[in-house]
């Protein structure tokens, strides 16, 4: 299994945060009933697989059935895990968005699509995404995909400028200190409280309060992948009351406990965490 992970061109960077590329091993059996967990990173994504079944998804582990989303899809922003067949190997690539890119490069507010996954062809031009998928098949390998899948960006970008309002601007570029509050983004915006929700929302898809929480939740993630950090020690340096305040809010987030996590995540790929098979009943 190869999966390339980077940032975009530099002329892709105020609205792409990173681009990946995923292939899996040659040869790469089938695992009937493999789900993984995925975990939230609070940010808009674009995903398009090249080969393989269509993305299937569930909400929870006791969702047998599931829903089935095609081959390009766009994650809106949310708040907590969802749950992701893996039976089939398959190819394919991605990008993570900034705040305001989906405005820009899919026409729509992040509002609009957060808390769900929406299928591409539903918000391009007819025919685009299946000229993209044609392009991608037609490449050889990963690098080749990414490519592809970077000029299309480029070109989706191109005169397009990301507008985000000057006081999001600095809210989102603020460095999250652990005990932040929602009132305290209001405040440093200097917009009235309804209109700073209002913007923050179409901006982020998400309400500060759940931003805010996600920011300290990539924390716990970036202390957690070393070994060596204890639960309390994250617990305090990430601002939670104590190491049970930190258990029930990453339970919440990510439908597992800290152990768990660490027992089964992959420090690489620290938000996809392999389940064992599961044995669907009819």
């Amino acid at each position: 299994m190869a999966t390339l992970h980077r940032p975009p061109v530099p002329a892709l960077r105020a609205l792409v945060d990173s681009i990946w590329a995923h292939d899996p091993s040659p040869g790469a059996p089938s695992l009937p009933g493999a789900r993984e967990h995925v975990l939230p990173t609070g940010a808009t994504h674009i995903a398009l697989r090249i080969d393989g079944p269509p993305l299937h998804i569930f909400k929870h582990a006791d969702d047998l059935h599931g829903q089935g989303l095609g081959h390009a899809v766009v994650g809106g922003a949310r708040t907590v895990y969802h749950l992701r067949d893996v039976s089939q190997p398959s190819a394919s690539v991605g990008a993570m968005l900034r705040p305001g890119a989906a405005r820009v490069l899919l026409g729509v507010p992040e509002s609009a699509l957060a808390g769900q996954h929406t299928p591409l062809d539903q918000l391009l031009p007819v025919g685009e995404v299946e000229a993209l998928s044609e392009r991608l098949r037609s490449c050889r390998d990963g690098a080749g995909r990414l490519a592809v899948f970077e000029h299309w960006l480029l070109v989706r970008a191109q005169g397009r400028p990301v507008a985000l309002h000057p006081a999001l601007v600095q809210v989102l570029r603020r460095p999250g200190h652990p005990e932040q509050r929602a009132a305290d983004l209001v405040r440093a915006s200097g917009l009235s409280h309804r209109h700073c929700i209002a913007l923050f929302r179409q901006a982020t898809g998400l309400a500060p309060h759940d931003w805010l929480a996600l920011q300290r939740f990539n924390q716990v993630l970036a202390l957690a992948a070393r070994p060596m950090e204890t639960w309390s020690g994250i617990a305090a340096a990430t601002g939670y009351a104590d190491q049970a305040h930190l258990a029930n809010s990453f339970r919440d987030i990510t439908g597992m406990t800290p152990g768990v996590w660490r027992r089964q995540a992959d420090p690489a790929t620290p938000r996809h965490v392999p389940l064992a098979p599961q044995v669907l009943r009819p």
